[in-house]
């Protein structure tokens, strides 16, 4: 597995070693000892355990997010895309960050096979660029309704490059009503 960073330190992308030959392919999509020492080599800290798998599948412009836990239920996520294509978003709104308020985005599909690692703190989101796209995710912690916060997908402050036309995309009310940043409660 090769992590690789991004403009946020904390949150990264992982690309999995992908064993190929002429009948398909296999890759191992988690190892805890192998995640947790990947992390410590970088400085960072091993997440709580993973608790929670979740399994969506959208159309093609459906756009969920940005979505995160309050504490004492904040979640790290270990994302992933294994049909179709995503655009994913991370926010950090860890409040005194020096990384407050800026996001990291990258591609997930199912050719690519990678994941993105996004710890607590940060606000989770994204589009859906084909036809039924299965999302995965790993938590580190169980959801829970009272914690649950949004904040707007097209908050100006974020200036979030979501690709594709905004007008197309698929969003519920919940998502499409969500408090900019600044008037969040994080």
């Amino acid at each position: 597995m090769k992590l690789v960073p991004t403009t946020i330190p904390d949150v990264l992308v992982i690309e999995p070693d992908v064993f190929a030959d002429e009948r398909g392919w296999f890759m191992e999509s988690f190892n805890e000892s192998r995640f947790h020492a990947a992390l410590a080599e970088r400085g960072l800290p091993a997440p709580r355990a993973f608790v929670q798998d979740n399994h969506s599948c959208s159309h093609r412009g459906v756009l969920r997010g940005l979505h995160y836990q309050r504490a004492p239920h904040a979640q790290g996520k270990l994302v992933r895309v294994v049909q179709g294509a995503a655009f994913d978003v991370a926010v950090d709104i860890r409040a005194g960050s020096p990384t407050f308020g800026r996001w990291v985005s990258a591609e997930l599909n199912a050719t690519n096979k990678r994941q993105m690692w996004i710890p607590e703190g940060f606000a989770h989101g994204f589009l859906t660029l084909t036809d039924e796209t299965h999302f995965l995710y790993k938590t580190t912690n169980y959801y829970d309704k009272g914690s649950e916060g949004a904040i707007l997908w097209s908050d100006p402050d974020l200036a979030i490059a979501w690709p594709g036309e905004r007008a197309s995309f698929n969003l519920n009310a919940k998502d499409a009503l969500a408090p900019r940043l600044r008037d969040a409660v994080v």
